[in-house]
């Protein structure tokens, strides 16, 4: 399904579309409609383009609104209310609740501007298949509902009730992460009088064709939800409220009767016998996927208290079980950084984590403008780290709190590097930037040319880093120029140094062994693909990884190939050697443990997502992210 499809509302919701904003429509003179995305009684859903983003297509949902009361009094109250509600879900920080960036009112419409999310509701994905869902599927999408209902359910000052959850409101993103749409601000155009019907028959509980709704209200819609998941049938061609004379055992009887008693106890007709909130259902749950935890299933941690979620759920062919996973709220491409007990990592969410290396548990997290692939550095008690957002921030290893940022003129997907109280590290803006530890403040700057997105090398008194023009540089302290090196294509590859070898890859199939005080060439060997992975060496051997599939262990004096292992998927992460192991990522999704002497496969764990992140080793647990937003621990 496209994207554009993917928001589309049902058949029960679609009502008068008189009026609808026609495609090139532009609103705020900001909003450029580019097409119905679906329509409701309430008004329309489009999809449009913020035309403040020049050089890109910055998508967003607008929601529309209508006010067509014939009194002026009761339009201006529903303006002001609407105005009000706007501005809560504004507040929301969730990563199951969209973003929301403006609202506006234009005559009688008024328009809420929110995050577009590309991916299928779980409507269409229910009605697409011919068998029915896994159990373990919709015990994760459950876990994953119920935790941002628990989120909803404790907001402060006042709880906030979604009031029309089921399976068309519910979508699952291309990253399968639940994502909660159609927050029903419409309701702010009702009356609120008592008996305002809110909400879809068959999904809606008893008390909500009273017109009163409280947090269990949820609960029921929740178990309508997942009993239409489970059973495959749809309570809208039912009679109402008949689950309970309909129990999904009657229609499979492969789901454990634990999750069965939930879903029945969030079904009761008397709302007092049902769970209180979400967060009461999701502890009930949590219960529930503990049982799967050791059936070759991988469990993260949930956003809302201590419990696990079950993650996207695929067969570990290796039965190797995560010591602990971290859910974050989007990809994570950097590598993470050990020191004290400690785990620091950054995501695309834009947010720097601490967690307890033992458990996961999270301590703090910092959050930045952009997202973060930059992998921290942790000196002096301050975690230091780059940011798209173009800064370079050093925060508190202990709190989060800064410490200082530098600005730079690009985006820093670099790493940085520290020695003789400086950081180092590169940015999109070409610039190797030299910045005091103890103030933050520029010491130096050298351009190449060419954004630097490799780490700097600190090799004795010298700096060394690539940038996109296939220049590596390298210079001394002070910032004059020592030597440089011309690759063919980009070096992303980030330079390691043994034994006064520099050795770096290159998007010209190459990996590179160069004198460290000349910068001239060792040798060179040809991969079949670019090498965006950056070395490591150990026992005079260097291990890197390559787009042509294959992780190669070379001779560091020679460069001859000692031997290599083919993935058949591209290999961008960096690899690393703990003992006599040799670790590192996948883009086909696994994380891989070869023999370092011979290459043979020690065992290999599935994510849900490629891996260009790298791995960390602290003790007996080897710590790597995933694009599918998670961090995993895993045994050595």
């Amino acid at each position: 399904m496209n994207s554009l499809t993917t928001h589309q509302l049902p058949q029960d919701s679609i009502g008068s579309n008189i009026g609808q904003l026609t495609e090139g429509h532009i609103l705020q003179g900001r909003y450029q409609v580019m097409g119905v995305l679906g329509t409701g009684g309430m008004g329309s859903v489009y999809q449009a383009r913020d035309l403040r983003f020049t050089n890109v297509t910055k998508l967003c949902a607008i929601k529309e609104m209508l006010n067509q009361d014939s009194d002026a009094k009761r339009r201006e109250l529903k303006t002001k209310n609407f105005e009000r509600e706007a501005n809560i879900l504004a507040t929301l920080n969730h990563p199951a609740v969209p973003e929301i960036f403006d609202y506006f009112s234009e005559g009688d419409r008024s328009f809420l501007v929110m995050e577009y999310i590309s991916g299928n509701s779980l409507d269409f994905i229910m009605q697409s298949r011919n068998d029915l869902l896994d159990e373990i599927k919709v015990l994760d999408w459950a876990l994953q509902i119920c935790d941002v209902l628990a989120y909803l359910h404790t907001h402060d000052p006042e709880p906030i009730i979604f009031r029309d959850l089921k399976p068309s409101n519910i979508m699952l993103d291309t990253h399968n992460h639940i994502r909660m749409i159609d927050f029903g601000i419409a309701k702010v155009f009702e009356t609120g009088q008592r008996g305002t019907m809110i909400g879809t028959e068959g999904f809606s509980p008893p008390e909500q064709y009273r017109g009163e709704a409280n947090p269990s209200s949820d609960v029921y819609s929740l178990g309508a939800t997942l009993h239409a998941l489970l059973s495959g049938t749809d309570p809208r061609n039912e009679p109402p409220f008949s689950h309970t004379d309909r129990p999904i055992q009657s229609y499979r009887d492969d789901i454990s009767p634990a999750f069965v008693a939930i879903v029945t106890k969030a079904l009761s007709y008397d709302s007092s016998e049902r769970f209180d909130d979400g967060s009461k259902m999701l502890l009930a749950l949590q219960s529930v996927a503990q049982g799967f935890s050791g059936k070759d299933r991988q469990l993260r941690k949930s956003r809302f208290g201590t419990g696990p979620l079950v993650a996207a759920y695929t067969i570990n062919p290796n039965n190797v079980e995560p010591v602990w996973v971290f859910r974050c709220d989007d990809e994570i491409r950097s590598t993470p950084h050990i020191a004290d007990d400690k785990v620091y990592i950054g995501s695309y969410d834009k947010k720097m984590y601490s967690l307890s290396v033992l458990d996961g548990t999270p301590h703090w997290e910092f959050v930045a403008k952009d997202g973060i692939a930059s992998s921290p550095l942790v000196s002096r008690g301050m975690v230091i780290f780059g940011s798209a957002d173009k800064n370079l921030y050093a925060v508190h290893a202990d709190t989060g709190r800064k410490s200082w940022s530098f600005k730079a003129s690009g985006a820093i997907h670099s790493s940085p590097c520290e020695d003789f109280g400086h950081v180092f590290v590169g940015a999109d803006d070409g610039h190797l930037y030299a910045v005091k530890l103890s103030t933050g403040r520029k010491a130096w700057s050298v351009t190449t040319g060419a954004a630097i997105r490799s780490s700097p090398l600190i090799a004795d008194d010298t700096i060394i880093a690539g940038n996109e023009d296939g220049l590596v540089i390298a210079v001394k302290m002070d910032g004059q120029s020592k030597w440089h090196f011309l690759a063919k294509r980009s070096v992303t590859s980030s330079p390691v140094e043994s034994q006064g070898l520099v050795i770096v890859g290159s998007h010209d199939c190459s990996v590179y062994c160069i004198d460290a005080d000349n910068g001239w060439t060792a040798w060179r060997f040809r991969t079949k693909k670019p090498v965006i992975s950056s070395p490591a060496v150990s026992d005079e051997t260097v291990y890197i990884g390559s787009v042509d599939g294959h992780l190669y262990a070379l001779n560091l004096f020679t460069g001859q190939k000692r031997w290599s292992y083919d993935i058949g998927s591209q290999i961008t992460s960096s690899p690393m050697v703990n003992d006599d192991a040799v670790y590192f990522g996948g883009i086909d999704g696994f994380v891989y443990s070869l023999e370092a002497d011979s290459g043979q496969i020690r065992w290999r764990f599935q994510t849900s997502g490629p891996i260009p992140s790298s791995p960390a080793c602290f003790e007996d647990i080897i710590l790597i992210g995933s694009t599918d937003g998670h961090l995993y621990a895993l045994p050595a």
